[in-house]
């Protein structure tokens, strides 16, 4: 039973990291899949209203050794878009970007696949 555990235990700790280990490279490998197909896609600046914006607010609590909680947030913005077609496009902008762009605002969108490029408002 004692030569057990000392078998099992390892393996299972050898899996586990393997199974980590295999989920940081598919997202290393899906990040760069995702920054080569952008990069193919042409530059577009299409016409475009302004029809949402939303945020994504992650809290992370967690202990230290000394056993007291630390928490912190992170807030991720998007804004949707609909295009003169009707199709409509949310994206991923920074902060900053986001502080400026206002709901019902027509435009000019520019991106380049899923990434996210400007947005000039006309008068």
């Amino acid at each position: 039973m004692d030569n057990t555990m000392f078998t099992i235990i390892p393996t299972f700790i050898f899996i586990i990291f393997i199974a980590m280990l295999c989920l940081i490279i598919y997202g290393i490998i899906k990040s760069i899949g995702t920054w080569n197909h952008n990069n193919a896609q042409p530059k577009l600046t299409v016409s475009a209203k302004i029809v949402s914006k939303r945020e994504d607010i992650s809290t992370h609590l967690h202990n230290d050794a000394d056993n007291f909680s630390h928490s912190g947030t992170s807030t991720t913005y998007y804004v949707t878009f609909e295009l003169d077609n009707k199709d409509r496009m949310e994206f991923h902008v920074n902060g900053s970007e986001y502080g400026l762009l206002v709901e019902q605002d027509n435009g000019n969108l520019t991106f380049q696949g899923t990434r996210y490029l400007g947005f000039k408002r006309t008068l």
